[in-house]
């Protein structure tokens, strides 16, 4: 009976584990994002760029820091609003144990361009 027990409260500590670890990961991949839009914005809001320009250098901040698995649900746009670089980020984190459901959020940030 005891052996039942060990078990079973083992495998739920391993859970928990497994949790709190991918919610450290998760956090990171939240600072990466952040970190990636606001490079991004401020890339794009330089005089002679475009918004292509911008998702570049977003693009390279997440291969550079968020390559694998966790970069694939990372969608970044930009455009020009109003005089200001607009970057947009929409992430969607897959967890490592099934039936958790994703978490999904977007990040935005926006400088305003250089005058010429």
């Amino acid at each position: 009976m005891t052996t039942i027990q060990y078990v079973v409260a083992t495998a739920l500590s391993l859970l928990v584990f497994v949790a709190l670890a991918n919610v450290v990961v998760d956090l990171y991949a939240r600072g990466v994002v952040r970190a990636a839009v606001d490079e991004a914005a401020r890339a794009g809001a330089a005089v002679d760029t475009s918004p292509v320009d911008c998702e570049r250098r977003a693009r390279d901040v997440l291969a550079n820091l968020l390559a694998g698995t966790a970069g694939r649900g990372v969608r970044v746009s930009c455009r020009e609003v109003g005089g200001a670089m607009e970057a947009r980020a929409r992430v969607t984190l897959a967890t490592w144990i099934p039936g958790i459901p994703a978490w999904s959020f977007t990040v935005a940030g926006a400088v305003v361009k250089e005058a010429p």
